[in-house]
């Protein structure tokens, strides 16, 4: 197992920001659907740390642990061809814990019943998942721990650095024909 460093821990993720079609639209899925808390919603016209003009809108929706998921609307530059739905296994995904099944399936009846398409649940041992998009082509999870969670997560743990050294053998020679050779290699 790697060792791990000396550093102040991270504490968590605060925020994962991404892109939005039209921030009224995300407001309404985020409070109104997923019954988010909507924290700020900031008007910019300057890029960040420059003087450079870049009109934006950065929306903030608050979870119950304190965690927020944000949206920046970028009206001078937005592109229909991005908001496509996304696939989790190509691109990405953020996923939500809910604090039980019975929560998962109030949700997952509540999209059907508002016309999304939702998928599972599934059982992947350590967490029971529902997936779906949101208006911005986000794949969402709505994911519940098992009750073996840490367990299954410890027993992980305990083989990870031969599973991950048993995938990098085998996956070298494929990725380094599709690959650009790493900085630091």
């Amino acid at each position: 197992m790697t060792a791990a460093i000396t550093a102040p821990k991270i504490l968590g993720i605060h925020h994962s920001a991404y892109l939005c079609r039209d921030a009224k639209e995300t407001r309404d899925f985020y409070c109104d659907v997923l019954g988010m808390r909507m924290r700020a919603t900031l008007a910019i016209d300057k890029r960040p740390g420059t003087d450079d003009d870049l009109r934006y809108l950065h929306l903030f929706f608050e979870m119950e642990d304190g965690n927020f998921v944000a949206f920046f609307d970028l009206p001078d530059s937005v592109s229909e061809d991005y908001f496509y739905n996304k696939d989790s296994m190509q691109e990405y995904h953020f996923a939500f814990e809910l604090k039980d099944l019975e929560a998962q399936q109030y949700f997952k009846d509540r999209l059907e019943g508002l016309g999304l398409a939702v998928r599972g649940p599934i059982d992947h041992g350590f967490v029971t998942s529902i997936y779906f998009h949101d208006p911005n082509g986000l794949q969402l999870e709505f994911t519940v721990r098992a009750d073996r969670h840490e367990a299954i997560l410890s027993e992980e743990e305990a083989k990870s650095d031969e599973v991950l050294a048993r995938w990098t053998a085998e996956t070298a020679a494929v990725k380094s024909e599709r690959l650009k050779p790493a900085a630091a290699e």
